[in-house]
């Protein structure tokens, strides 16, 4: 019983009880000194050739520009000090609060003595990122939970960007008892109010159950976006879909990146609990399984991928790199070459798509309308041309690209959907590929696959450039400045050369929007077909080698950097001289004068509507944006009339198009007229002719033959005439 009577027991005692709660403090609070040292003290540099303080002097440049936030490289802490990046690294969520919290104090001195009226002092915002692999959406399981992954991925849907509490102030609704300045955890999770107010006056009932509710203007807020992120397509293993994952970004975070960008992320991987079903059953399984988020610490926007990348991201070296480009002589030639290099020949083609790439400029009236300066291209032609290779090669080079295919899209999703949000039930509305592809090109393969109504949808973005909607209350006019690409079979599967127009069932309307229609037809000819072939062997045989351009070439990076680089940076208008002599030619080929008839053999009696004077105006302008002059010369007018006259004229002239507005002949026109008046003296209304009999009177009169059909054909879709009887004999309605 010796230690009954020592009195340093109680005194312990008394102590005992919160040494625990001390020695975290203590723990906290010198992790924070060492962040602290590691924000002051960072250098870069050596000491003989001067050194920075990078955190210290970027802290300071940020916050008297009043944006508080700072970006720390992992690898500059973990060579500052190991243990610190690797508890940021395994407990990111209180580590990062420390860290922002010496930043804070860091921020106050640097920036010591502030002017009148800022005198308080701001949170920062600590941003990490760093050089390690990423790991992909996949391989994150339970193990990493609540540790800091990097995962790269597509960013698909953004909400608005909305205020989260971070910290609050409560009252009780009976005794009026506040409590305030309860900290919230930064993340989706909420906070639970308190059930019973615990304030216990005399006299007084008690409070009741859950008394308490918030008082939003004590409330301290931070913005913060909720972002759906979906694995790069290349990552997905074969047959499977591609999986979305939830981010929660605040504060400077928020708005950086838009919907369509590749991203990396760094953050912190969470959990939320899983949301209430509606239907409470009875069998309640779900009790502890949370669905997880990743909570965004920092965020780097890709450039290499599609999205909105390299405009304005051209360092000075680069910019005067891609001006000598421009400056060559050649260069023309050289871009024309470096479009898939790998398909040979079709050298119009490549042209015709350089332009497309570059565009032409894009004009303001003063009565406040636009005229487009996106070049439309449309390619008809023989399977085994190459045609889809071209479109996935626009798809890459293009800085934005989009591709479609015309089977699978619909008139929704190539223009705008309007949705239901399923949280919030209310109507919000998604961008379809013409709208993601603003400033870009869209490539639609299979373009005569589309159905007729789908295919509508598309004229009022190819000329007005806008999107119109009113659906579900909401009527809107959204962007979509961008060049069309299509590119189809004829109606046979190949062309066919007897059937003449009949090869094209596009309509008239839609065929006046594209500036240049090529033909591609899969000529038999010796001597091509063995050079083609053995370009194509030679490919197969030595792929993996040819990975360097070629002479003469540009490569595919140089290229997307010198497309973007003249799109922002230049906007060509006609010079005087040229317009002069474009007006010449316009009015030569439409009046068709005897002299110019000699000259090219009755091409010229093909009229020219004014979009296609439009359409030369803009290859010229084009043109003259690859050299990246204010101007447009002469010798550009030059090269877009022939490249019009190689496509569309060309095109015209095959006997294709004839028929659609515009590119019919006088006499053909003349012709028609009078068959269709000689049939209607033929056989009265009501009355019943065999289709044979009439086809072999006319030919009789030597009226060729793809006429007649042709007029029959016409007052068939007026509704004048009708099929009967298995389509032997046609029946006159009116």
């Amino acid at each position: 019983m010796s230690g009954f009577d020592d009195p340093g027991i109680y005194y312990s005692d008394s102590f005992g009880g919160d040494a625990s709660v001390d020695e975290g403090q203590v723990r906290k609070s010198q992790l924070q000194k060492r962040f602290k040292e590691f924000l002051r003290q960072y250098r870069v540099g050596t000491d003989r050739t001067g050194f920075t303080f990078k955190y210290r002097d970027e802290l300071k440049r940020h916050y008297n520009l009043s944006q508080y936030w700072v970006e720390v490289e992992m690898e500059d802490l973990a060579s500052f000090d190991e243990d610190l990046a690797d508890y940021l690294y395994k407990q990111p969520a209180e580590h990062l609060q420390l860290l922002e919290e010496a930043a804070k104090e860091v921020a106050d001195e640097v920036t010591r003595p502030r002017p009148s009226g800022e005198e308080t002092l701001q949170d920062i915002q600590v941003m990490l990122r760093s050089d390690a692999n990423a790991a992909s959406i996949r391989s994150l399981k339970s193990d990493q939970m609540s540790h800091l992954v990097k995962i790269p991925g597509i960013v698909i849907a953004a909400t608005p960007v909305r205020a989260k509490a971070t910290r609050i102030a409560i009252q009780c609704r009976s005794c009026r008892n506040t409590i305030s300045n309860i900290v919230v955890r930064p993340g989706l999770e909420g906070y639970a109010l308190p059930r019973k107010c615990n304030t216990e006056q005399a006299g007084r009932p008690k409070c009741p159950l859950d008394p308490y509710f918030i008082m939003p203007d004590k409330c301290k807020c931070v913005d913060f976006q909720v972002l759906k992120l979906q694995e790069s397509p290349d990552a997905v293993p074969h047959g499977e879909m591609p999986r979305h994952l939830q981010l929660y970004c605040d504060r400077y975070l928020c708005d950086k990146v838009v919907p369509g960008n590749r991203v990396t992320i760094m953050g912190i991987y969470s959990i939320k609990k899983s949301a209430q079903s509606k239907n409470k059953s009875r069998d309640n399984v779900g009790v502890g399984i949370r669905s997880a988020y990743i909570r965004v610490v920092g965020i780097q926007v890709d450039m290499e991928g599609s999205g909105h990348s390299f405009a304005g991201s051209v360092t000075p070296q680069e910019e005067e790199e891609l001006r000598r480009l421009a400056a060559m002589p050649n260069i023309y030639e050289m871009i024309t070459k470096s479009i898939a290099p790998s398909i040979y020949g079709s050298t119009d083609i490549k042209k015709a798509i350089a332009c497309l790439l570059f565009g032409g400029s894009r004009k303001r009236l003063p009565d406040g309308l636009t005229r487009r300066g996106d070049i439309n291209l449309l390619m008809l032609g023989d399977p085994g041309t190459a045609k889809s290779q071209l479109l996935k090669f626009v798809e890459k080079c293009s800085p934005i690209g989009v591709y479609t295919s015309g089977k699978g899209s619909s008139a929704a999703g190539l223009t705008a959907s309007v949705i239901r949000d399923p949280s919030s039930r209310s109507f919000f509305m998604e961008g379809g590929a013409m709208v993601l592809a603003d400033g870009g090109v869209v490539c639609i393969d299979e373009f005569d696959k589309m159905r007729e109504d789908d295919r509508v949808a598309i004229h009022e973005a190819m000329e007005q450039q806008t999107i119109s909607i009113a659906k579900a209350g909401i009527t809107t006019t959204l962007n979509s400045r961008c060049s069309v690409l299509a590119a189809a079979n004829s109606v046979f599967g190949r062309w066919d050369e007897t059937k003449g127009e009949e090869n094209i069932d596009f309509m008239p309307t839609i065929l006046s929007r594209f500036d240049m229609i090529f033909i591609v037809k899969d000529e038999h000819n010796e001597e091509r077909d063995m050079t083609l072939a053995r370009h194509v062997m030679s490919l197969h045989v030595s792929a993996l080698m040819q990975t360097q351009a070629m002479e003469g070439e540009i490569e595919l990076n140089k290229l997307k950097k010198l497309i973007s680089f003249c799109r922002t940076k230049c906007g060509p208008r006609l010079s005087a001289a040229a317009a002069e002599k474009l007006k010449n030619r316009y009015i030569l080929m439409r009046s068709g004068t005897r002299q110019h008839e000699q000259e090219s053999d009755r091409r010229s009696s093909i009229p020219i509507t004014v979009r296609q004077l439009e359409a030369i105006v803009r290859i010229a302008e084009s043109l003259a944006k690859m050299k990246l002059q204010p101007f447009a010369t002469e010798a550009d007018i030059e090269e877009a009339l022939r490249l019009f006259q190689v496509s569309t004229l060309d095109a015209a002239m095959s006997g294709s198009l004839s028929g659609a507005e515009g590119f019919t002949t006088q006499e053909d026109q003349e012709m028609l007229s009078r068959i269709e008046k000689q049939l209607k003296r033929r056989f009265a209304i009501g009355s019943q002719v065999s289709e044979h009999s009439i086809v072999q009177d006319f030919m009789r009169q030597k009226y060729p033959e793809h006429a007649i059909y042709k007029v029959l054909q016409l007052m068939m879709r007026r509704g004048e005439i009708q099929h009967r009887m298995q389509r032997k004999v046609l029946y006159r309605i009116k």
